[in-house]
């Protein structure tokens, strides 16, 4: 074996850019950032056989401080653009960034649509409960009470968006929750996130230190889960519901049909051409 065939081995560092991240400082997004090219160099994943895809947002920022191929989409629309790629091009590792903002308000129905339609990609989702690049309203995650927005500042009064128990009724086939600050276990989640054949949906809570400083206490709050994950879609039914939303690990895996359509040509440039002969 000569020594250009030598793959060399990469370590985290190497799969981050050399763009300076602009996030505030303490954002929970640095923490996901670093779990993120810990999990690519754990997988031992080729930097060129890897698509970071987000929407717009604080978290839609992750695809430039990735060294790897990126797409910064429009808001709401991270998931259709990453299944639009994995259509095309299967062999790719497919990662997808969002937040509670972009993917569960514009972009609720293509969450609804991927967990369903199950395509072998993770969705990663940095949720703080704000819209934190416009200045902090709340957000489908914000709970009723939270009143420190000047849009809202009697609260929303709405019940918040649960993103676990939309994903397991819309089909998905992954579901986890992670932490930002839990360097070691969000790694592993994403890790597993990626190698799990199908959509895999991770949910990590992400601190807005800016518009959310009290989400510091999240550190205290968060736990394992007493119990290891269930493939039966029932019994995650029951514990998600009963959950405080702060249980941290692989809440629900189970193996189902993996969707990736057939994109090899079938008609020729002729064919084509003819269909639009009067």
């Amino acid at each position: 074996m000569d020594a250009a065939s030598v793959i060399p081995t990469l370590r985290a560092k190497d799969y981050k850019s050399d763009v300076v991240p602009v996030w505030c400082p303490g954002c929970g997004h640095f923490g996901v950032l670093s779990a993120v090219t810990k999990a690519l160099a754990y997988l031992k994943l080729p930097k060129e056989r890897v698509a970071l895809i987000s929407g717009i947002g604080c978290s839609a920022r992750l695809p430039a401080y990735v060294g790897a191929y990126g797409f910064h989409g429009v808001h709401g629309r991270a998931l259709p653009l990453a299944a639009g790629l994995k259509a095309a091009r299967p062999d790719l590792t497919v990662l997808v960034a969002g937040g509670d903002g972009d993917g569960f308000s514009i972009g609720g129905n293509h969450f609804l649509h991927a967990c369903r339609r199950n395509m072998d990609m993770a969705y990663i989702v940095m949720d703080n409960e704000v819209y934190g690049m416009t200045k902090g309203q709340a957000s489908p995650t914000t709970r009723p009470d939270w009143a420190k927005s000047k849009l809202t500042p009697h609260g929303t009064g709405i019940r918040p968006f649960q993103p676990a128990a939309i994903a397991l009724a819309a089909g998905a086939s992954f579901i986890a929750r992670g932490y930002s600050g839990d360097p070691g276990g969000l790694t592993r989640l994403i890790s597993e996130a990626i190698e799990h054949p199908g959509f895999g949906f991770l949910h990590v809570l992400s601190p807005c230190r800016t518009f959310r400083p009290e989400q510091s206490d999240w550190k205290h709050q968060v736990h394992r889960s007493d119990k290891g994950p269930t493939d039966d879609p029932a019994e995650a039914a029951h514990s998600i519901q009963a959950d405080d939303g702060m249980t941290l690990g692989l809440l629900y895996a189970r193996r189902l049909p993996v969707w990736q359509p057939d994109n090899r040509a079938t008609a020729t440039t002729a064919d084509l051409e003819g269909a639009f002969v009067v």
